[in-house]
């Protein structure tokens, strides 16, 4: 059987022919002036899948990356803090050896090294309340204004600990826990073992108002000596978090460089291709529409319709 042809059916397949050809040439004007592969879901649905996916583990990353970055300022603070403290904890260890000079010390001579204990244990209590970003870093979770009141009880939440979540399946801890670097005070059970305490009571001996009656303060070097190597050891711990941190900041680079790689992969274009592609689909346009004008050229019976 053979399909007729009319002028209307020629008429409708040009029309079809120069819609197609317009929408791409439309299609090609947009990437053009966007930069973008994908201006709206339906152009690709299988690449704005992908390009959703992408972004949403940017997002991730962008996360993480914060996350890291907070969690170093975080242990960078504490290093510095424990630092510190370890110097005080020198000095006043120095000045306890002095201190136990008994046979060439005078009275005067003891209250002063005693005056100047008082002031390296407020500094020491002052490092034991560091804060960043107004978060105390040796108190975890509390909110309370301090980590240490003035009497030396210690206001953090046992067991509880601040983590950063650093990738998907790891977080690191970012506090100390105060208590267990300098020690606390028991109001209940009547003891004090914070280092705190400590330097007040080689203070004192070194006054003579000890409770107990003159003694050497040198009796105090191996308590002085533990909450020294107690420090050091937490400050080696935060170095172990920080060099996990670090390597987790490296790695989150390299991810975003990948992801954006794909991302752009995914939706931006190659603007010279496309402008090529832009010229060839104009002039092709042009050419369907010279070629439909002389192809469908009106009859009598157009006019008389």
């Amino acid at each position: 059987m053979i399909t007729r042809v009319t002028s209307q059916t020629s008429m409708r397949s040009a029309q079809r022919n120069l819609q197609a050809n317009m929408a791409q040439l439309h299609k090609l004007q947009e990437q053009a002036m966007s930069h973008k592969a994908i201006n709206r879901p339906s152009d690709d649905p299988a690449a704005t899948a992908d390009s959703l996916k992408v972004r949403a583990d940017q997002r991730a990353v962008e996360q993480y990356s914060r996350n890291a970055d907070n969690g170093n300022g975080w242990l960078t603070t504490i290093d510095s803090a424990l630092s510190s403290t370890n110097s005080l904890l020198r000095r006043v260890r120095d000045l306890t050896v002095q201190g136990a000079n008994d046979g060439a010390l005078s009275q005067t001579a003891k209250d002063a090294i005693a005056a100047e204990l008082d002031g390296l244990g407020e500094e020491l209590l002052a490092q034991a309340n560091t804060t960043y970003l107004g978060r105390n870093v040796f108190a975890g979770t509390t909110g309370a204004g301090a980590a240490f009141n003035g009497d030396h009880t210690f206001n953090g939440v046992a067991g509880a600990t601040v983590e950063r979540r650093i990738g998907p399946g790891s977080t690191v801890r970012v506090d100390i826990d105060g208590a267990a670097v300098f020690g606390q005070a028991d109001t209940t059970a009547g003891t004090d073992d914070s280092v705190f305490a400590l330097v007040a009571k080689i203070a004192s001996e070194l006054r003579g108002t000890n409770p107990g009656g003159p003694v050497n303060v040198a009796t105090n070097l191996t308590a002085l000596d533990a909450h020294m190597k107690t420090i050091a050891g937490q400050q080696a711990q935060v170095g172990a978090r920080q060099n996990q941190i670090e390597r987790a900041e490296g790695l989150l680079m390299e991810q975003k460089g990948s992801l954006e790689a794909q991302r752009a992969g995914v939706e931006d274009i190659d603007l010279s291709q496309v402008i090529l592609d832009l010229k060839t689909q104009e002039v092709t346009y042009q050419s369907a529409l010279a070629v439909t004008a002389r192809v469908l050229q009106p009859t009598l019976m157009d006019f008389l319709r």
